[in-house]
Formats: C-alpha cells, structure tokens, sequence
C-alpha cells in the first residue's frame, strides 16, 4: 500500500480536481483506493457524491476522538474499488483542538495502520495551508504530490513548498519524498504557461509528470453532479487528461 498526500500551499491549482480524478481512474483501472479528505471545504467528498453534511462520522470524528478508521471509511457508491473518508466543515477548528492532544503530527499515521490488506493506494487532499491537518497528511504519507498551475506565482511558491516538506522529513517523516509535479490548468498557447513549464521542468526534472491537465470546463462541471470527469463526460479532453496521468502514476509506482 502507498500514501500519497496531494499538496500545494497554494489555493485554486486543481488540487480536488485532480485528487477527485486521479484517484477515480486508478480505482477503475482495477486498483483499491481509498481517499481521504482532510481538508475541511469537504470538496473532494461533495465531488464524489457525498453529501458531507450528513454524515455521522467523518474526518474530524477520526482524528480527535477514539472513533476508528474501519467506521469512517465508506464506499463511492458510482465507482467500483474506490472508498473515502469524508469531510466537512466540522473540520475547521481541528488544527486548533489538535494543538492540546499528544502526538499531534501523527495522529492520521496512526489511526490508518493496519490498512495494508484493503487498499493500494491511499490517497489525501489536503487544504491549501501548512497546520497540523497537512501536517499530519504528509506524516503519514510515503510521498506528496503536487499540481502546480503553469503561472508567475506559481515559481515564486516553489521554495517555500520544498521547505515545507523537507521540514516533515528532517522532523517526522524521514521517509517522506515527492511523488512528482502536475502541470495543471495548462494551455501551451500561452508563452508564460511554456516559459513556466520550462523553469519547473529545470527545477524538478523527472518530477515533472508529462501528462498535463487542460483547462476543461467540462472538468469543472463534473462535481456539482457528484461524479467523476469519468463518469460525467469520459471523451472530454480533461478526462482524456487524467486517465492518461493515471497511467503514468501507475508506470512510475508499478512499473507497468
């Protein structure tokens, strides 16, 4: 089983989106997934059909009372292999109520051992900040992944983003390393986009996944029904897009 926290300080870069998607795709690709939503918007969970407000036990109840991952976890009713841990706006003070409980960071690592015989991969959205609710999702993780919108002040966040998680390593997570880089919202019509590419490409290398996501309105339109862009329009180009991203994760992480 390997945990990959979906992370970027900075807001509105796709990171539900592709949370939503990616984690879509590799469970119809015939793969156990299991999300969990720690951010407290609750997008990803609304996105897969969940109606967040209605739910007993969520992430909150998981991480700051004796409630147990196996009564959290609930299956994604219109995709096969795929379950989640969902969120809301409950969540919005935790960081707070976190800070007075011991063992702080790890919480999440904890409370989700034991997993390894029901899923492959777990996948977390995090929210667009650095507390204790990421930093517990990255204590956890093997690796982080990260979409990154092909603007100006996309390169100007990079420094303090790698700080962030070399900071996790050095303190909690030794093990913790970057998954790699999507190129999101990308239009290579646009010279900044490609300049910008470039400049992510020279820092990151490898990282860098070649398979990029469009700006795709049908992307956007795909959660307020609930679904997956799979589900919801699977010729569009930003479906095209994920599917092809989950190929490429599954290469990298399978060798196949």
């Amino acid at each position: 089983m390997k945990i990959v926290s979906i992370f970027n300080q900075k807001g509105g870069v796709g990171k539900t989106t592709t949370n939503i998607n990616l984690a879509s795709y590799i469970a119809l690709k015939g793969h156990k997934v299991l999300v969990i939503d720690i951010d407290p918007q609750g997008n990803t969970s609304s996105g897969l059909g969940v109606e967040k407000d209605q739910q007993e036990n969520t992430t909150y109840e998981l991480l700051l009372s004796d409630t147990k991952i196996g009564d959290v976890i609930q299956k994604v009713e219109k995709v096969d292999n795929l379950s989640i841990v969902p969120s809301n706006m409950d969540l919005a003070g935790a960081d707070l109520e976190l800070s007075y409980m011991e063992h702080r960071e790890s919480i999440l690592k904890n409370k989700i051992q034991g997993l390894e015989e029901e899923f492959d991969f777990i996948i977390i959205d995090c929210p667009p900040s650095l507390g204790l609710l990421t930093i517990n999702a990255l204590t956890a993780s093997d690796t982080v992944l990260i979409p990154m919108q092909c603007e100006y002040y996309a390169l100007e966040g990079i420094s303090q983003l790698i700080k962030t998680v070399q900071k996790v390593k050095k303190g909690l997570n030794r093990n913790l390393e970057i998954e790699g880089v999507v190129l999101t919202m990308f239009d290579p019509r646009r010279n900044l986009q490609l300049q910008v590419a470039e400049e992510l490409k020279s820092y990151f290398g490898e990282l860098v996944y070649e398979n990029s996501i469009p700006r795709n309105i049908r992307l956007a339109e795909a959660p307020s029904f609930g679904i997956p862009i799979a589900l919801y329009d699977a010729k569009a180009k930003g479906a095209e897009a994920y599917s092809d991203l989950a190929d490429e994760f599954l290469r990298k992480n399978l060798g196949r």
